[in-house]
């Protein structure tokens, strides 16, 4: 991805290097919702139910590698980029898009949904329109999901991107709302939709990095990597040997393919309904 030069966003809050207190309270319904919307299949152990936020942070000194350092650039001028591509989708829809903040942190952090751990890996929280990063979650893209590349981790970013369109557009909050009267298997089905038509916000993205020249050649199949090595049925056979499709969240990897380059392909929102496809 053509992205040294560009704008930075401004939405960025760095909390690398800062050790959140946590105070505990409130009800399961917060784990359920970042278990929801979590970027990968994380350990839910790793985030706790709590209500009650606080800004007391421990600071440290803390100083990234040249390396990091030019990752969290990075992924401030995709962040910018979202910015500028659905700030346009939305206008063209007659709407305002809200910039969301991306959040940078190192090991643990709290946000609005709970708090969470390197773990989790990324997710966007509605409660505050954030997304949350820790960047170490990108070499554990390359080496344990063997999914390398810098649009590979623009994908990741702009699928968390999609969550927050997805909140302004009061999808999510139609979707958490069904909870509390589904089972588990069945609520799960709406999880797997919710997931995959942010793949295909994704990839309506791309489609638009593409036509501005910034996209070069590889970068949509790094992407394309990317989505199916995060499928559920791919995630499960590699942790436990076996596959158990009740309990998918996401998506199978052709799944995840197949959404996020409908988005690429298409190139806007009227192409996403993936509550009404009658085959994912």
């Amino acid at each position: 991805m053509l992205w040294k030069g560009r704008r930075e966003s401004s939405n960025v809050e760095d909390r690398r290097g800062r050790a959140p207190k946590v105070m505990l309270g409130g009800g399961i319904g917060t784990v359920i919702l970042v278990l929801a919307i979590y970027f990968l299949v994380g350990d839910p152990t790793q985030i706790l139910n709590n209500s009650q936020l606080t800004d007391s942070q421990t600071t440290t000194s803390y100083q990234g590698t040249a390396e990091e350092n030019e990752l969290a650039q990075f992924v401030s001028v995709v962040l910018a980029e979202t910015e500028d591509v659905w700030t346009e989708l939305f206008r063209k829809e007659g709407a305002v898009y809200t910039y969301p903040k991306l959040v940078l942190y190192s090991g643990s952090v709290q946000s609005a949904c709970g708090f969470a751990g390197a773990a989790t890996g990324p997710f966007y929280c509605p409660g505050d329109y954030k997304l949350y990063i820790d960047l170490s979650f990108f070499d554990e893209l390359q080496k344990r999901f063997q999914a390398p590349g810098d649009f590979a981790m623009a994908y990741v970013v702009a699928h968390e991107v999609g969550h927050h369109v997805q909140t302004l557009l009061g999808t999510m909050e139609k979707v958490m709302s069904l909870r509390s009267r589904l089972s588990e298997k069945e609520f799960n089905k709406y999880l797997i939709r919710l997931e995959l038509q942010a793949d295909y916000f994704a990839g309506v993205w791309a489609h638009y990095v593409k036509r501005m020249n910034l996209v070069q050649e590889g970068d949509i199949e790094e992407a394309l990597n990317a989505a199916s090595a995060v499928g559920d049925d791919r995630i499960q056979k590699s942790t436990q040997g076996y596959v158990v499709p009740d309990s998918f969240t996401h998506g199978t990897s052709e799944q995840r393919k197949h959404w996020f380059y409908k988005g690429f392909r298409l190139g806007d929102l009227s192409g996403g309904d993936t509550f009404n496809a009658e085959k994912l």
